[in-house]
């Protein structure tokens, strides 16, 4: 069986989907906080899915919780990098602590391999792009970021001192259906209350790479079971990039919506940790036979179809 910390969330359930998919019965961990029941739902009346609610920051419910495991994939954490800025410990106790409790109670269980959803954050500011794994010294800006780079430490230093295994996955920006945060659902939630104005945060000049929720969980399973070295590290991403400013005018061309003032706050980035420009070199992820199916500029398009549906406008 296979565990999915955070498996009621957006790229979590979708990660359900594509195990229950490949006939692998799940576990999901999770304690609701921006995970959904409805995300899950479609499973009910199986036996593939079991549904656990408990806290990462409980050791002993996610110990409980990983008995009869064979593989953890530990996607758990505080999905918006905006937030740890207001309260200044989501990070290290949401993202940090909790991956130290994910740890310890795989070493209680004698549980060995774990993939774990790591983030382009932890580049900061790089000044090479687009930026490969080896980048160094990494120098995230924004909490969320440093506590991915030491939940990354911590599960190298569990593998070199346990003999773990571990797989970690520095994620582009993930869209796509189920979304709950973000900048296409901020998007759309303007739009709902204004119909007639979409404020952007910044001047949207702002450049990132992007990869479908969909592509996403695809690579992580591909490279499980394409590596077995002790710790395998890959970006996950497309190759290329996408402004701010045209996933507004995507966003707008799909609400159906005519016309529509696009507003810009001004500056280099949207908030305090926000990166005004990140593209992440993925030869290494497509040298193992793998191939995004979407684009960028598709991700972003098929995002904003999809959760302009789901929302409602």
């Amino acid at each position: 069986m296979h565990l999915v910390t955070g498996g009621a969330g957006f790229i979590g359930s979708h990660l359900v989907d594509a195990l229950v998919s490949q006939g692998r019965r799940v576990r999901v961990f999770d304690n609701f906080s921006s995970g959904r029941e409805e995300f899950l739902s479609h499973h009910e009346g199986t036996d593939m899915v079991e549904v656990v609610r408990g806290d990462l920051l409980n050791l002993d419910e996610i110990e409980s919780a990983m008995s009869g495991i064979e593989m953890v994939h530990h996607l758990a954490a505080n999905p918006d990098i905006r937030l740890g800025t207001e309260v200044t410990d989501t990070d290290l106790r949401q993202g940090t602590l909790a991956t130290y409790n994910v740890l310890e109670s795989m070493r209680r269980e004698g549980v060995s391999r774990i993939s774990f959803s790591s983030s382009s954050a932890i580049y900061g500011e790089a000044n090479q792009m687009p930026t490969p794994e080896t980048y160094g010294p990494v120098m995230p800006i924004s909490l969320y970021g440093a506590s991915k780079l030491g939940s990354e430490a911590l599960i190298t230093a569990w593998a070199g001192t346990f003999g773990a295994n571990a797989w970690i996955h520095r994620f582009a920006n993930i869209v796509g259906p189920r979304g709950t945060h973000g900048v296409i659902f901020d998007f759309i939630h303007k739009l709902k209350r204004d119909p007639s104005r979409l404020e952007v945060l910044g001047n949207g000049f702002q450049e990132k790479s992007y990869m479908s929720a969909e592509d996403c969980v695809r690579a992580m399973i591909h490279l499980v079971d394409y590596c077995e070295r002790s710790v395998s590290l890959y970006n996950l991403g497309t190759g290329d990039t996408c402004s701010v400013r045209r996933i507004a005018e995507i966003v707008v061309e799909e609400s159906g919506l005519e016309g529509v003032s696009i507003e810009y706050t001004g500056g280099d980035r949207g908030w305090a940790g926000d990166v005004p420009k990140t593209s992440l070199e993925v030869s290494q992820l497509l040298s193992t036979g793998f191939k995004p199916e979407m684009a960028s500029e598709d991700a972003i398009r098929h995002t904003a179809r999809s959760l302009i549906s789901e929302i409602g406008l």
